[in-house]
């Protein structure tokens, strides 16, 4: 799948080099469900990602280079649960939200999904403006939802979850109002 700016395709192997670049970066995975990243753990899990097909590798399109990945999961109910994470470096550029939202079109316009969710943690601000920015509503608040990690005493640190939404039909029309605001007459 092609962007403006960006290839998206299926993860490989030899792009463990590439995901070590930026899930060894503490600022990068701080908000996921595992630590930093070592090497080793890198080329292993861009080997395990080559086979899964839920996971799809984000490139820029005039270097090839590997700068984040999407994650797209089929749920119940034609529900697909979206997630991101991109190098820090590429922070504020533009580019997740011009990935999900290629991946977004491509879910939609494939018949597959009635509803596309994404969450996260609420101190993760850019991450819920990105769902905001892609059209997605916060359907809730959850306290104390989720732990990935414990205290020293083994005592699991509970995080808040935000849940956002769209339907294909909020979709389709935002992506309507979208495109006759840039038209030319």
């Amino acid at each position: 799948m092609e962007t403006e700016r960006l290839l998206i395709r299926r993860f490989m192997p030899e792009d463990g080099e590439a995901l070590f670049e930026y899930l060894s970066r503490e600022a990068v995975v701080q908000y996921e469900p595992y630590g930093v990243f070592t090497r080793e753990q890198a080329q292993a899990e861009a080997a395990r990602r080559a086979g899964d097909m839920n996971f799809w590798a984000v490139c820029l399109k005039d270097t090839g280079r590997l700068i984040g990945n999407l994650f797209l999961a089929p749920g119940e109910f034609e529900t697909w649960e979206l997630g991101y994470v991109f190098h820090d470096y590429y922070h504020g550029k533009g580019y997740a939200t011009e990935a999900a939202r290629a991946m977004m079109d491509w879910l939609f316009g494939s018949g597959k999904a009635r509803r596309i969710v994404a969450m996260c943690n609420p101190e993760n601000t850019a991450s819920w403006r990105l769902m905001e920015r892609l059209g997605m509503r916060r359907e809730g608040h959850f306290r104390e939802k989720v732990w990935f990690r414990k205290d020293s005493d083994g005592t699991p640190i509970w995080q808040d979850t935000v849940e956002y939404a769209i339907l294909l039909n909020e979709w389709e029309r935002n992506r309507g109002a979208s495109s006759s605001a840039h038209s030319k007459p």
